[in-house]
């Protein structure tokens, strides 16, 4: 944790004088930063890697007769790994962090095109061959407010708030049994894990601001009305998989699967994500990112969302 504090602080504070270095000047510094905490981390019997992406789109019309409308957009994202093998101990780490957001001249409010915080550790001690005992914790959220968009009888806009930062927020956490043959292909089984899901009080009472109409227990991502919490217990199992699909293209594919003992158990959750980075050269990058929800607590069906673009990617 202390490592991580380092690394967030040291991001924090090469993004402050941003203004005040030139481009070049900038990455230097970001590599040189890095460089040092994974020197540091591997040290100690640590590995550490990942990349800083920032995507950018800008489209601008001036008389233009086939139509369009000026916009702006911008998309950071970091994917960070810290591990620590020795002997017959591994803990694996990963953070996943995203933030988009979309302007339109026409447009009465910004709007997000991504939110997402993660935190996925695993810790295993060696049982037999290529299998581990192991204990899990995944962590999601949001970093801001997310809204329902409409127009009232005016034809103006209007927002609803509907999400936040830790409403929801999901902790799945339990004891399991764990394989891996390399850093590219690892497979999880925890047949006792807990899923907690938490959310703001203030949306499970009174009136639901979705519908308008009195509060239905379970409609908010399945926590019942003046309850602040929803506490499942299940069966947990998660695949990661990276390939290189061929020169300078990779890909990483995670599958999270759950299923709650306590309540429809036929109804399994399903997270699956794809991460493709398209090496241009050692600054610049393609990027595809894809996500895949179904969970019948939260939506009555698939949550995707995808975002793709060209942008500066540091590696570290």
């Amino acid at each position: 944790m202390r490592k991580l504090t380092l690394l967030l602080f040291i991001l924090a504070n090469l993004t402050f004088v941003q203004a005040q270095n030139s481009e070049k000047e900038l990455i230097q510094n970001t590599e040189k930063a890095v460089k040092k905490i994974n020197d540091t981390i591997e040290g100690e019997g640590w590995k550490a890697k990942g990349t800083v992406s920032l995507l950018l789109n800008q489209s601008s019309f001036n008389n233009w007769i086939a139509g369009g409308e000026d916009s702006f957009s911008g998309t950071l994202g970091i994917n960070y790994d810290f591990n620590y093998k020795k002997d017959d101990l591994t803990w694996d780490n990963k953070i996943l962090a995203s933030y988009g957001l979309l302007q339109t001249k026409n447009a009465d409010y910004e709007k997000k095109t991504d939110d997402r915080l993660e935190f996925n550790s695993i810790l295993g001690k060696r049982a037999f061959g290529e299998w581990y005992y192991s204990y899990f914790l995944n962590f999601r959220t949001q970093f801001s407010t997310g809204y329902l968009y409409g127009k009232d009888e005016n034809g103006k806009e209007i927002r609803t708030e509907n999400t936040k930062f830790m409403s929801p927020g999901y902790l799945t956490t339990g004891p399991g049994i764990y394989w891996t043959k390399d850093d590219n292909l690892k497979i999880n089984f925890a047949p006792l894990t807990s899923k907690f899901t938490f959310v703001d009080g203030a949306y499970t009472s009174g009136i639901d601001q979705a519908t308008g109409l009195p509060y239905v227990d379970g409609s908010y991502f399945g926590v019942d009305a003046n309850k602040t919490m929803r506490y499942e217990l299940g069966f947990y199992a998660s695949v990661y998989y990276k390939l290189a699909i061929m020169t300078n293209v990779t890909a990483e594919n995670t599958l999270n699967l759950y299923s709650n003992y306590l309540e429809d158990p036929q109804n399994v959750d399903i997270n699956y994500s794809l991460n493709i980075i398209m090496k241009v050269n050692k600054f610049l990058s393609a990027n595809l990112s894809f996500q895949a929800i179904y969970d019948d607590n939260a939506f009555s069906g698939f949550q995707t969302r995808e975002v793709f673009g060209l942008g500066i990617n540091f590696g570290f």
